[in-house]
């Protein structure tokens, strides 16, 4: 009976976390890798920090290097990843996810990015100054 409580708490803390989310890891659906998309989003859902949602897309045009993961947050870069491809990549992101969480503006570097996404940044765009948003 505790663990049926158990998992039903943690199940509504998830959905109630996934309301409040304002940090968001969108994962391309449709990307042929070695990972299903599917996997790596409830993988990615049980590493991830408070605040954060992830949503499978359609596609982010990063065809060539399956699969692709993008971050982003209002008012903070956004950043593109490609050649996700294993559990190791996958918690490089959970890591990566937690350091963008902490950012203020979203700006990493390369050097304190994990090491697994060294070579998978495919890119970073800075935000919009808010007086350039209409």
């Amino acid at each position: 009976m505790q663990l049926m409580a158990f998992a039903f708490t943690r199940l509504l803390f998830k959905s109630a976390t996934r309301a409040l989310a304002d940090h968001f890891v969108l994962i391309c659906g449709i990307c042929n890798g070695p990972i299903p998309a599917h996997k790596a989003k409830e993988t990615l859902d049980s590493q991830l920090p408070a605040g954060f949602s992830t949503r499978l897309i359609d596609c982010m045009a990063g065809c060539d290097r399956p699969m692709t993961v993008g971050l982003l947050a209002k008012g903070k870069a956004q950043y593109l990843f490609g050649d996700i491809q294993s559990p190791a990549d996958l918690s490089a992101l959970a890591e990566f996810a937690h350091q963008f969480r902490a950012s203020e503006d979203g700006w990493t570097s390369a050097s304190t990015r994990p090491l697994a996404l060294y070579t998978k940044t495919l890119s970073r765009m800075p935000c919009l100054p808010p007086e350039d948003v209409a």
